[in-house]
């Protein structure tokens, strides 16, 4: 099972809030609720971690590492420690914060295999929107054209057709 795979490579690295975020929980919770029979590809691998002193070379370093375990998957690695100078905001405390911000409500989600082979969630809004089969602006950051651009660049609401926008 890829997913599977991808959550034992990223927990092999150990990486401090280690958790595959975006698409590879969103889409899937979007295929079982639309009975799709198999996933949807995935453009990439989303990868977050939050560690103050790394700089921004070891996230490429930790896309080689996971590509050498499953090249199969386009990895993206990102360590949300820096992430707040994109938006001009305030540096953040950790992973769940930096999600928050994400342009989807239903996009600020991420997932971890843990020491005892768990997934654990990590979803600062809760599930109850990907369950509810809604696409909703981020009531946190709303940023109105850039959601807009996303659902029609990514096709989202023909892939999943029973999806409906909310703003």
């Amino acid at each position: 099972m890829y997913r599977m795979r991808c959550l034992t490579a990223l927990r092999e690295l150990a990486l401090p809030q280690g958790y595959i975020g975006a698409g590879f929980l969103r889409n899937a919770i979007w295929d079982v609720l639309h009975n799709k029979l198999s996933s949807t590809p995935l453009n990439d691998v989303d990868v977050i971690y939050f560690c103050r002193q790394s700089e921004k070379e070891r996230d490429a370093e930790l896309e080689r590492r996971l590509h050498d375990m499953m090249p199969e998957a386009n990895w993206q690695v990102k360590n949300q420690a820096r992430m707040h100078t994109l938006h001009g905001h305030n540096p953040y405390e950790s992973c769940e914060q930096a999600i928050s911000y994400w342009i989807e409500k239903e996009t600020c989600v991420a997932v971890k295999l843990n020491e005892l082979g768990r997934v654990e969630v990590l979803a600062p809004f809760g599930l109850q929107a990907n369950f509810a089969s809604t696409l909703s602006i981020n009531p946190r950051y709303p940023r109105r054209e850039i959601f807009n651009t996303r659902v029609k660049q990514k096709d989202w609401l023909k892939i999943w057709p029973q999806l409906t926008l909310h703003y």
